[in-house]
């Protein structure tokens, strides 16, 4: 269920207790809950601009697409390959950039099916998207901060899950209990190759991320994940669109071009990469 409980002011790092509808610390600063239950603890020094993260129209266009479930086989993936030793009663889960918070609602209602519980966490830079997620999901704590600084204390969760997203591997670590576990979903080489080719003149080669490791964890595992999904309309190839760097990346032309499509079929080509916490290689950074 969302609890709201063992974050941290964003300010002065120290303990938040809550009090009806808002989280205090001990130094003073407070943060109201929102009416739909989400927490924001971005305070206005730490934002880079105005209105960060994805904008209002993104995140419909990721929710159009998303509640359409073409991208359920990546939920069943996580659990495929999630280490069954490390799958418990009582985990703590955050999920860090989880955007409107399809990803989180899937896996909560899996877990309930395996008779699991566990505490989840969605944490977003764009408040857009946690006001989405929390009217989707009511048993998630959500909390709108960043990555870059995790408003929750050291060694808080036993997974951090970072899906398609921006790691930064520091404050995964430290928000890491020993040996917790780390995965990085990402997109793999002929992911929605069908959509760049008609956006593109070119495809680029692919450059696989972290090929040398990531100082502080193990790889544990990684797999591919591929399907195909077919969008039957112009508005529903558009939402993909708008919820893709796709949007900002490609041509006037390209863009055009892709207008001409009422239908496509596309490839999902997914990359999950589990890794795990090392303690000793942390105490020596």
């Amino acid at each position: 269920m969302s609890t709201l409980e063992n974050l941290s002011c964003p300010i002065d790092a120290a303990p938040l207790t809550r009090d009806q509808r808002s989280l205090t610390c001990e130094y003073g600063h407070t943060y109201d809950l929102a009416k739909t239950g989400y927490v924001n603890l971005l305070p206005v020094q730490n934002k880079r601009s105005k209105d960060p993260g994805d904008s209002k129209e993104m995140v419909i266009a990721r929710q159009n697409f998303l509640n359409q479930q073409h991208y359920f086989p990546i939920v069943n993936a996580i659990f495929a390959s999630w280490p069954r030793e490390h799958l418990v009663n009582g985990m703590r889960i955050l999920d860090a950039g989880c955007g409107e918070g399809y990803y989180l609602n899937e896996m909560g209602k899996s877990l309930a099916e395996q008779d699991i519980e566990a505490e989840l966490t969605g944490l977003d830079i764009s408040k857009w998207a946690i006001v989405a997620a929390s009217k989707r999901d009511k048993m998630v704590s959500w909390v709108v901060g960043s990555n870059a600084s995790l408003p929750v204390p050291d060694e808080r969760y036993d997974a951090v899950l970072c899906l398609f997203g921006f790691p930064v591997f520091n404050e995964f670590s430290r928000v890491l209990t020993d040996d917790g576990l780390m995965l990085l979903v990402e997109s793999g080489p002929n992911h929605l190759i069908e959509l760049r080719k008609i956006l593109y003149p070119s495809i680029h080669d692919y450059k696989q991320t972290f090929s040398d490791g990531i100082a502080g964890f193990d790889l544990v595992s990684e797999q591919e994940e591929t399907f195909s999904f077919t969008l039957d309309s112009q508005e529903k190839i558009q939402d993909l669109l708008s919820m893709t760097p796709h949007i900002h990346k490609a041509s006037y032309d390209g863009r055009e071009a892709l207008k001409q499509f009422d239908s496509i079929t596309l490839t999902a080509d997914i990359k999950l990469r589990w890794y795990r916490k090392n303690v000793k290689e942390v105490s020596h950074v």
